[in-house]
């Protein structure tokens, strides 16, 4: 079934020490946390991703004081999905199905705002997030954000594929196109979430890549190519995903290829949306 609407909604403003190694030329930087909410015709509304929730814009959530100096978020209570939705016409209960690229802190933090809706993703995420084993899944995934106890779905690779890329192209309960595309190396489940709108795929990268050099061949800030390192579980993976992206971005004309944190994709999009 057929996507009739798609809005591109900021729902985490960052703003990272040391602007000037991100390409950008204030102290502090500028990232957002972009997210997707798509009107289909029999599925309700479907959010993929969701930034921070209005918990942790409240303070009702462990967001690190390591995290809160180096990443600065705003944490505006404007900017989660659920007040957003006001100005769409659209309320929470409208939200019957979430996609997540991954369930790192500034991706799902607002699930919790949206308790009735199905969390759809991959279960190597699903796992790494219930169990936490490693240091960096310690700090990465905050259980407060899905402690009111959300229907998991959760899918591995069924042979099914998009693009010449393996896929899970049916999710359960949703007709529209959507699918979650396998993009591991970020996290252990890290996924990519594809919708076909009109006559364009729209690919939501997650934090596959943070810039959009990674994959229009030019000079990543050295910034952004340090984070990306940083905050991998497996190099190899992230290294091929990027890889996959890149060669979907030239080998097809008809997607859009975006991350959730590079601001310059984010307002092309919402402009290109705005001319429509």
């Amino acid at each position: 079934m057929s996507i009739r609407a798609v809005h591109h909604l900021n729902c985490a403003t960052m703003c990272p020490v040391a602007g000037f190694l991100l390409g950008q030329k204030k102290l502090r930087g500028h990232m957002v946390a972009h997210c997707l909410l798509v009107e289909t015709e029999r599925d309700g509304h479907v959010l993929i991703d969701t930034g921070f929730g209005t918990r942790d814009c409240a303070g009702e959530t462990p967001l690190s004081l390591p995290f809160r100096r180096l990443v600065g978020p705003t944490l505006d209570r404007s900017e989660p999905a659920v007040a957003q939705l006001g100005a769409l016409g659209v309320s929470a209960s409208d939200v019957r199905h979430i996609v997540v690229t991954h369930l790192d802190l500034d991706h799902a933090g607002g699930i919790g705002d949206f308790p009735h809706a199905k969390v759809h993703l991959h279960a190597r995420e699903h796992a790494a997030a219930m169990s936490r084993a490693h240091f960096m899944e310690k700090n990465r995934y905050l259980t407060e954000h899905w402690s009111h106890g959300p229907k998991w779905e959760v899918y591995t690779e069924n042979g099914d594929s998009w693009r010449g890329l393996p896929a899970i192209t049916r999710l359960r309960g949703l007709d529209a196109d959507i699918a979650l595309v396998p993009m591991h190396g970020h996290t252990r489940g890290h996924s990519a979430v594809v919708a076909r709108y009109a006559d364009r795929w729209l690919v939501h990268a997650g934090d596959a890549y943070f810039h959009h050099s990674s994959v229009d061949g030019g000079a990543t800030p050295v910034g952004f190519a340090a984070f990306e390192r940083l905050t991998q579980m497996d190099p190899t993976q992230r290294r091929a995903s990027l890889a996959a992206l890149r060669q979907l971005r030239e080998s097809y004309q008809d997607v859009d290829v975006f991350c959730a944190h590079d601001t310059h994709e984010y307002e092309t999009l919402r402009s290109r949306r705005g001319r429509n």
